[in-house]
């Protein structure tokens, strides 16, 4: 697996968290937060695309979100559809390609004919990658690419990286949380083996574009060896 270029910032993830506690502390229905939220997505996407990211990955939904309460989940779904229908244009006439990576042919068919409209809407675009963690889970993306490789000859970190939902990106520098959690929660377990981490105390609808150039400066300060001296 090729590791990150020194001192360059090319791919950053986000686990976005916080959104519930954003709307309990305010004493606001939780799907207020969720909207708060996607308002946040917009604002750090065109940040990413000012800041020259190349790649930015946002956990959307994961494996273990299908465990909420059925109407919040249907009010996740609702938000993602306005989303694509309010927003793809804007991102699209800017150049950026969208990526889904996870099994979003789980959700209703409505909810995958738009996000396949969106993928071939902007499939032929080179601007900054979005990519949209949907319905993953990093232990099964591990699984499958291990499998995929397995048909194909040898089982080496090389061909399993291959196989990845990534393996079209380049390698992932800067993982972020929101909220003060300090875990990964089977989010590119693979992916983040060089990465640099931070985590913030900032709720994922109050962070903002300054945020994610601090947290980018941040990485500038680090002295990364991969394990050398």
């Amino acid at each position: 697996m090729s590791k990150p270029e020194p001192g360059r910032v090319r791919h950053v993830a986000i686990i976005m968290d916080g959104n519930g506690r954003w709307a309990k502390k305010r004493l606001l229905p939780r799907a207020l937060g969720h909207q708060k939220g996607v308002e946040a997505v917009r604002r750090v996407v065109r940040g990413a695309r000012e800041l020259g990211l190349e790649a930015l990955t946002l956990y959307a939904f994961s494996t273990e979100n299908w465990g909420r309460p059925e109407d919040e989940v249907s009010d996740l779904m609702g938000l993602m559809k306005r989303f694509i229908l309010s927003d793809l244009e804007e991102f699209a006439q800017a150049g950026v390609r969208l990526k889904i990576i996870g099994d979003y042919k789980a959700f209703k068919p409505d909810v995958v004919e738009l996000i396949e409209g969106a993928l071939a809407r902007t499939a032929a675009n080179t601007g900054t990658t979005m990519v949209v963690a949907l319905n993953y889970g990093s232990h099964d993306e591990i699984a499958r690419a291990a499998r995929a490789a397995a048909a194909k000859g040898a089982i080496t970190p090389e061909t399993i990286a291959a196989e990845l939902d990534t393996a079209d990106l380049p390698p992932l520098d800067l993982l972020i949380r929101t909220s003060g959690e300090v875990r990964l929660s089977n989010f590119l377990l693979w992916q983040a083996a060089y990465a640099e981490m931070l985590f913030t105390d900032v709720l994922w609808p109050d962070f903002t574009v300054d945020h994610l150039r601090d947290a980018i400066a941040e990485f500038g300060r680090r002295d990364r060896r991969y394990g050398g001296r």
